[in-house]
C-alpha cells in the first residue's frame, strides 16, 4: 500500500491546484489563462516541483496559470491545444532531472523507470523535452512567446558537451524555437517578464532581464570589456576542444558571482548567444514568500491512486535552504542555484514544518530537514565586500576560505525548534553533510565548541539508522579534481562517528559515496580505494560510475582531457571497458569480479594489491 492510499482524493478539490484541464479551468470562472506552463515532470504541488514553484508564484502574483503536466507529444498534440492561446506566454519546464540523464545509465542504457511519472512507467517524456515541446508549439502557435526554464535549459544555456550523444551542443535555444531561456530559479525571473508582457512589451525587445538568454543577430555583439565577455564561439569549440574547456572558466566563474556578473556572449552560427548575468542569491524574504505559498504539498487528485516514486522520497521533508558553496567538479547545483546562500528564516521552515505533522500518513518522522548540502544553512562569508570581489568557484577547496563563517548555530536552532514540534519524534537529516565544514577549525572557540555539538546532535539525533556521507574518493589527487577534501578527514569524522555511537550504545552505519571513472581517476586509484576501504571493513553499496552531465568542470574535461583552470591535459577513462574495469573494484568482494581484478592489478604492476584484497578471511561486512 502506497502511502497515497491513506489519502482521500474524494475529498480534496481540484481548484485546491492549478487548473490541469479546460474542465478545471471553468470550475474557476476562466475563460482564458495568461500562462499555460508545460511540464515534462507529473503535476506535484510541492515546493520541490519547479512547475508548481513557477505557477504558484505567477498565481500569487495575480495571474491565471494552468499546467499541463507530461504532454503526449505523439498523438494529435490535444494536450498542446486544449487552453488555445494565453494572454502572455507559454513556459516550458521539463523536469526536475536532466532529460537524459532521466532516461539513460552510465552505459547509455534506456532506463525502465521513471521516477517522476505516476507509477514509475518510463516514455511519459520524450529526449530533450524543452525542444520536442517548443517546436510543436511553434507550429501550432508561431506568434505566442515561448520560454523554456528549469535544469535541462538551464545547463544547457552555452555550448555543452553531451554524453549520450557524444558530441558537443551548441545552446539550446539554437536547437529549440523558444524566445527566451529563464536560467537558475526562476520566481523572480518570470515575475518580471509577466509583468513587462502584461504592461504591453513585446517579447523581442525584452533583452536585458538577468537570469535569461536570448539569440540575437550577429551585428549586435559588443566588444569585450568588463562587462561583456566574448566565447569562442561555437564553431571554433567543434575545431578546437581546448577553446571549449576555456569558455568553461568564465562560463563557471560568473556562475559564483555574488552580484555585477558579466554578460556573456557566444557566436553561433549566423547568430549570437546572449546570456546575461545571475541574480544575486534571494534575500530571506523573497525565498520565504516563495516556500510559504499555498502547495497542498500532494500530487494532483488526476494520480489517485497511482505512487510518484520521486514524491515519495520528499513527501515528509523540508528544505532550508537554496545554494551550495561547495563547488565539486561533477555536481551542477552551483551552476543553477548558485554558490551563495538563500536562507529561509526559522519561522518559514517552522511553518512548512508544522504542514508535514498534520498530513495523514505521517507518523512523527521528518525524513529530511536539509538542502542542496544540509549543513550550509545561514552561511557566508564574514566580510561580503570580499565575496564580491571573488571568482573562487568553491569556498572549501582547496581549502576552507577564511573569509567562511561556519558557525552551526543557526542550524542547531532550527533542528531543535522542529524537534518540539507537537506530532514531531524525530528529525532526520537525509542530505548530504559536509563534514569539512562542521570539522574547519574556525579560529573562534566558541563556533568551534557549537560545531562539534553539531555533529553530536546530527550523529545521536538526526540519522535514521545510517548517516550517507559522500568522501568520493580516497586518492588526494583525484579528490583535488573533484573538488573534495583529503580521504584523511573522512577517518577523522568516523573516528567520531564511532566514538559518539559506542558512547550512546547505538549501531549505526556509516555510509560513504564513492565515484569511479571521474577524471584524474586511473586504475591503480580505485586499486587503492578498494584495499583502503576494505581495510575500514566497508562492503561498499553507494557507488557510481562517474556521468558526465552539462556544466560541469568534470564533464569538461572528460570532453576535452584539459583543465580549464590549469590547461593541463587530464587522464580520463572514457571506453566501456575502461569504466568498467575501475567500476569493478568497488565489488573486489564478488567473486564474479575476482579474475578480472586480478588481471588489471597485474596488467599495472599491482601484484602487491592481489594478497591484500583477497585474503584467505574476508572483513566482517559493514
Amino acid at each position: 500500500m502506497t502511502s497515497d492510499s491513506i489519502i482521500d482524493y474524494s475529498k480534496l478539490r481540484t481548484d485546491n491546484w492549478l487548473p490541469t484541464s479546460v474542465k478545471e479551468m471553468k470550475a474557476r470562472g476562466w475563460d482564458y489563462v495568461d500562462v499555460v506552463i508545460f511540464s515534462g515532470d507529473a503535476y506535484v504541488d510541492h515546493p520541490a516541483f519547479g512547475a508548481a514553484v513557477i505557477g504558484r508564484t505567477l498565481e500569487a502574483a495575480g495571474y491565471r496559470v494552468a499546467i499541463v503536466p507530461q504532454p503526449n507529444w505523439q498523438d494529435d498534440l490535444r494536450d498542446f491545444k486544449k487552453f488555445g492561446v494565453p494572454r502572455l506566454f507559454f513556459g516550458i519546464s521539463p523536469g526536475a532531472m536532466d532529460s537524459m540523464v532521466n532516461h539513460y545509465t552510465a552505459n547509455r542504457r534506456r532506463r525502465s523507470d521513471d521516477a517522476y511519472t505516476p507509477g514509475g512507467r518510463h516514455g511519459a517524456r520524450p529526449d530533450y523535452p524543452t525542444i520536442v515541446y517548443s517546436r510543436i508549439l511553434r507550429q501550432l502557435y508561431p506568434d505566442t512567446p515561448i520560454i523554456a526554464g528549469g535544469i535541462e535549459a538551464s545547463l544547457r544555456r552555452l555550448s555543452h558537451y553531451d554524453y549520450w550523444e557524444d558530441r558537443l551542443r551548441p545552446s539550446i535555444i539554437a536547437d529549440a524555437p523558444v524566445d527566451m531561456i529563464s536560467y537558475g530559479m526562476g520566481e523572480k525571473t518570470m515575475l518580471e517578464l509577466a509583468q513587462r508582457l502584461s504592461s504591453g512589451e513585446k517579447i523581442c525587445n525584452i533583452l536585458d532581464v538577468p537570469q535569461t538568454v536570448v539569440l540575437r543577430p550577429l551585428s549586435e555583439l559588443p566588444q569585450p570589456d568588463e562587462n561583456n565577455i566574448i566565447l569562442s564561439s561555437f564553431e571554433q569549440c567543434l575545431a578546437d576542444k581546448r577553446a571549449q574547456s576555456l569558455n568553461f572558466k568564465h562560463i563557471e566563474q560568473q556562475s559564483n558571482r555574488l552580484e555585477g556578473g558579466a554578460t556573456i556572449w557566444q557566436p553561433t552560427g549566423n547568430k549570437v548567444v546572449k546570456a546575461n548575468p545571475m541574480r544575486p542569491a534571494m534575500t530571506q524574504g523573497e525565498i520565504d514568500a516563495s516556500f510559504d505559498l499555498p502547495y497542498t504539498r500532494l500530487p494532483h487528485p488526476r494520480y489517485k491512486g497511482k505512487n510518484i516514486p520521486a514524491y515519495e522520497m520528499i513527501r515528509h521533508s523540508v528544505n532550508m535552504h537554496r545554494g551550495c558553496f561547495g563547488g565539486c567538479a561533477f555536481c551542477t547545483i552551483s551552476a543553477h542555484q548558485g554558490k551563495f546562500i538563500a536562507s529561509r528564516s526559522k519561522e518559514s521552515i517552522l511553518r512548512e514544518a508544522r504542514q508535514v505533522t498534520q498530513m495523514p500518513d505521517f507518523k512523527g518522522y521528518i525524513s529530511d530537514l536539509g538542502g542542496p548540502s544540509a549543513n550550509m544553512y545561514a552561511m557566508h562569508g564574514r566580510d561580503l565586500d570580499r565575496c564580491r570581489l571573488c571568482l573562487r568557484p568553491s569556498c572549501l577547496h582547496p581549502s576552507p576560505c577564511p573569509n567562511l563563517n561556519n558557525d552551526h548555530r543557526p542550524l542547531l536552532d532550527v533542528y531543535a525548534a522542529v524537534d518540539a514540534l507537537p506530532g514531531v519524534k524525530k528529525s532526520f537529516i537525509g542530505s548530504g553533510v559536509r563534514y569539512d565544514l562542521s570539522l574547519h577549525p574556525s579560529g573562534n572557540q566558541e563556533i568551534d565548541k557549537a560545531n562539534r555539538e553539531y555533529n553530536r546532535q546530527l550523529i545521536l539525533n538526526h540519522v535514521s539508522g545510517r548517516l550517507k556521507v559522500a568522501p568520493e574518493h580516497t586518492s588526494d589527487a583525484v579528490l583535488s579534481i573533484m573538488r573534495k577534501p583529503s580521504f584523511k578527514l573522512f577517518y577523522k569524522f568516523k573516528e567520531i562517528f564511532d566514538s559518539i555511537n559506542t558512547r550512546a550504545g547505538l549501531k549505526q552505519q556509516l555510509i560513504p559515496y564513492f565515484i569511479s571513472s571521474h577524471p584524474g581517476c586511473r586504475p591503480e586509484d580505485m586499486a587503492m580505494l578498494a584495499a583502503e576501504t576494505k581495510e575500514l571493513n566497508f562492503h561498499l553499496e553507494q557507488v557510481q560510475d562517474f556521468t558526465p552531465t552539462p556544466m560541469t568542470l568534470a564533464t569538461e574535461i572528460y570532453y576535452s582531457g584539459i583543465h580549464p583552470y590549469t590547461g593541463k591535459e587530464i587522464f580520463t577513462a572514457t571506453t566501456k571497458d575502461q569504466k568498467l574495469r575501475q567500476r569493478e573494484f568497488f565489488f573486489w568482494y564478488d567473486p564474479a569480479y575476482r579474475s578480472d581484478i586480478i588481471k588489471t592489478l597485474r596488467r599495472i604492476g599491482r601484484p602487491d594489491l592481489i594478497d591484500k584484497l583477497f585474503g584467505k578471511r574476508p572483513p566482517h561486512r559493514r
